[in-house]
């Protein structure tokens, strides 16, 4: 039972990864864990690891700590993956073709069923085992697939009419890789990925630190 509807955007990020961490802990055997180990393992407080499950629920024993599987499988429900999530990718071009190849998403519930493309040549064709259809088909396959989330991995240019295109069908989520902001229907989820941007941020932070230094050492 979630005991606030207002939850932080960054307690969400902070549970994937501390699913992540979980799963390895029991890959190595561990049994029980405490909020202190977990967070020197995702590089957080023991304080914050409490706060953002507390969001949640109670867990663990006050002394003895978490049950390692019994805590991931409680964040995998929080976070939605104990089900398996129908999903296509938009744009079957270097981007599309890697994402197809990411085994990270079939280990999280994350199930390619169709991806497509606008070029006549790779129509038909199969990207790591999923076939290329063409666009004409989008709503067909969707349905059919009952496909939930999809992945916009198009030109700039083409983003917004990809998005027009996916506002028809059932998708309820949209990944939008493309460098610029899509504008769809409220019931509607969007994610932006910016690769330029986290890159801006990294050496941002990057130079921050030098001047940083630079300063304390003047």
């Amino acid at each position: 039972m979630l005991k606030t509807l207002k939850i932080p955007e960054a307690t969400i990020m902070r549970l994937s990864v501390y699913s992540r961490f979980l799963a390895e802990a029991d890959r190595q055997g561990i049994v029980t864990i405490s909020s202190g180990e977990i967070a020197e393992g995702v590089g957080v407080s023991p304080a914050q690891v409490r706060k953002d499950l507390a969001y949640f629920g109670e867990f663990g024993t006050r002394g003895v700590g978490y049950n390692v599987k019994d805590l991931y499988w409680h964040i995998i429900k929080i976070l939605g993956l104990n089900t398996t999530w129908p999903m296509v990718i938009i744009g079957a071009g270097n981007l599309g073709t890697a994402l197809s190849m990411y085994g990270g998403f079939r280990e999280r519930g994350f199930k390619i069923v169709g991806i497509f493309d606008i070029a006549p040549h790779k129509i038909g064709y199969r990207l790591n085992g999923v076939e290329i259809y063409s666009m004409d088909r989008l709503a067909e396959i969707i349905e059919r697939e009952k496909a939930q989330i999809a992945i916009i991995a198009v030109p700039a240019d083409q983003a917004q009419i990809v998005a027009d295109e996916l506002a028809k069908t059932s998708i309820r989520g949209i990944l939008n890789f493309a460098p610029r902001v899509i504008n769809v229907p409220d019931h509607i989820e969007v994610r932006n990925v910016d690769l330029t941007v986290n890159l801006e941020i990294l050496t941002f932070n990057l130079a921050f630190r030098k001047n940083l230094k630079a300063y304390q050492e003047a």
